[in-house]
């Protein structure tokens, strides 16, 4: 049985077969998380599958990492208070018990969330919402995932400009 991109994420991005890549970033891929109760949810991805864990990077690899992430949480904290109502905050997190390769979770925090979430880990959301086809990453999501996209550009761009003489 031949398997999906969802099988080998980062693989399929590395070949332009993964659809939930929004950008290509210096440390990885900015993707839009599969499951959308919270609406903007992104992660990033290595973009060496054999890396299982930040601290087998070499520095240099390690600061380009957290960097990306930095940037993924920002586009998507300007995204989600452009597009969304009710944006709070962005949680970033790398956990790695579930999947065996590096990435970074960037979830998008709301005043709407339940009383007894809002202020919780995301994890312990009750569990048939990461499966409900409502939270699905779909169509109706492409207003978000553009604009998450479009900060990633402006975010690249003024580090261009900001860069020191040389670099960039």
């Amino acid at each position: 049985m031949v398997g999906t991109w969802r099988d080998d994420r980062i693989g399929s991005a590395l070949r332009g077969e993964n659809p939930a890549v929004m950008r290509r970033l210096d440390s990885g891929f900015a993707v839009i998380g599969d499951v959308q109760f919270l609406p903007g949810y992104s992660v990033l991805l290595t973009d060496d599958p054999s890396v299982q864990r930040l601290s087998e990077l070499p520095r240099s690899g390690r600061l380009a990492f957290l960097d990306g992430m930095d940037r993924l949480g920002e586009a998507v904290e300007r995204a989600c208070r452009r597009v969304e109502t009710g944006f709070r905050r962005v949680n970033l997190e790398i956990l790695g018990n579930a999947d065996g390769f590096l990435h970074a979770h960037v979830w998008p925090r709301y005043e709407w969330e339940p009383a007894e979430l809002v202020r919780r880990p995301v994890w312990l959301y009750p569990p048939d919402m990461w499966a409900e086809e409502r939270y699905a990453l779909g169509v109706r999501h492409a207003t978000l995932r553009d604009a998450i996209g479009e900060e990633l550009d402006r975010l690249g761009r003024a580090d261009m400009r900001t860069a020191p003489p040389g670099v960039g």
